[in-house]
């Protein structure tokens, strides 16, 4: 990865889609701002009714999944570990850990999730953090979450 890549502030959907493996439907994040290396991010996901899990999670009623705000926080996490690496772009990203994730309030299409993670520990490839997902300034649900980087 360049100079330019590990020095990012923002991370806009080509660069998500340059750093992650994940494509649609399973990408929770459309833009990463406020980057500082890998110690904080912000993920940003614009919720819309034309996403296929609303069609079953509920038809009349829909809420976005809170698995999915989780899946959201790593990911964003994922594009802090990844970026903020000076090596070759790994070829997977595993989940390792979700720990004290709780559900505060339901999300629905036409909101805009917000995925406030900051880094609590790191071991060579392997990266905690904590997050809060917000709408409107208000905390739907957190999280900490694990991650590895693996080249296999």
């Amino acid at each position: 990865m360049d100079e330019a890549v590990t020095k990012l502030e923002a991370a806009d959907i080509a660069v998500v889609l340059k750093l992650l493996p994940h494509r649609y439907p399973f990408l929770m994040v459309d833009r990463v701002i406020d980057i500082r290396g890998d110690e904080h991010g912000i993920g940003i996901k614009n919720v819309t009714i034309n996403e296929p899990h609303f069609q079953g999670h509920f038809p009349n009623n829909p809420v976005f999944p809170g698995v999915l705000m989780i899946e959201g926080m790593a990911q964003t996490a994922g594009v802090l570990c990844i970026a903020a690496t000076s090596s070759i772009q790994p070829k997977q990203v595993f989940f390792l850990t979700i720990d004290k994730a709780k559900f505060r309030k339901p999300v629905r299409p036409g909101d805009t999730i917000e995925y406030h993670m900051r880094k609590i520990a790191q071991r060579k490839t392997m990266w905690w953090y904590r997050g809060e997902a917000k709408v409107a300034g208000q905390i739907v649900a957190e999280a900490e979450v694990g991650a590895v980087l693996s080249d296999a």
